[in-house]
């Protein structure tokens, strides 16, 4: 059954076609930082907030941003968990996702066995994912083990999100990798929507209006960016283009 924070994000696709979201990596990003961009992300029409990266490995700097981020905004924060450390029990909701390509079966279901319980426990709303690794993948992609999809192979990407659907799955991630040099494809982005009926996430390697609205238009539901906000002086101007771009599909 969908919980608080799933409903919230399935009205608001229901409403607006598309939505975006900010990545926020407690790697990278101060308290304050994370804050004071959350804060503006809000004003501009983000949709929420997520929190993770893909190297994180300190319990406590991730629950100083959180908490940071939940001081300053009234939208979801959602946990995006590289491994049980990037775990809060400040944060609204988790993508409880599964990288279905990783060579390790860590990654596609022991870390969800050992951090299952602290969800549970901390009372954190569970969003079940399917996640996938597309092309390079960069850290993401080497950190979980991946065999990343090759870009040009759009029926594999289609055969993996059906798979997470069938499996009971309630969204799918699309990701070409933080930092990535270009975004998925949009022809795999449409072979994505054609196969399967839930919301399909796209992020990695998006850095414009143009591009995150022709990712919209091939079929994606949630645009996700991160590094080109850590990237910019003006992150408010940035995630403004960005969701005028998304919503203008």
């Amino acid at each position: 059954m969908a919980g608080k924070v799933e409903k919230y994000l399935l009205d608001r696709i229901a409403r607006e076609g598309a939505i975006h979201m900010v990545l926020i990596d407690p790697e990278v990003a101060k308290p304050e930082q994370a804050a004071k961009v959350a804060r503006e992300a809000e004003r501009q029409g983000t949709a929420a907030i997520m929190v993770g990266g893909s190297t994180v490995a300190l319990v406590e700097r991730v629950d100083a941003v959180v908490k940071a981020i939940k001081e300053a905004v009234g939208i979801p924060v959602i946990l995006f968990p590289n491994n049980v450390t990037g775990i809060s029990k400040y944060a609204d909701a988790i993508w409880f996702m599964s990288l279905l390509n990783s060579s390790d079966p860590y990654f596609i279901i022991g870390a969800q066995v050992l951090g299952a319980p602290a969800v549970k426990a901390y009372g954190i709303e569970p969003i079940p994912m399917g996640y996938v690794i597309i092309g390079s993948g960069v850290t993401a992609g080497f950190i979980g083990r991946a065999t990343p999809l090759p870009r040009g192979k759009p029926e594999l990407a289609a055969a993996f999100a059906l798979a997470a659907q069938f499996l009971g799955m309630r969204f799918v991630y699309l990701e070409a990798g933080s930092g990535a040099e270009e975004p998925v494809s949009e022809e795999m982005v449409r072979a994505v929507r054609k196969a399967v009926d839930i919301p399909i996430i796209v992020g990695g390697g998006i850095r414009t209006g143009e591009q995150a609205r022709r990712l919209v238009e091939a079929g994606a539901n949630i645009i996700v960016t991160g590094t080109v906000i850590e990237s910019v002086s003006d992150a408010g101007r940035k995630i403004g283009e960005l969701v005028s771009a998304i919503r203008k599909r």
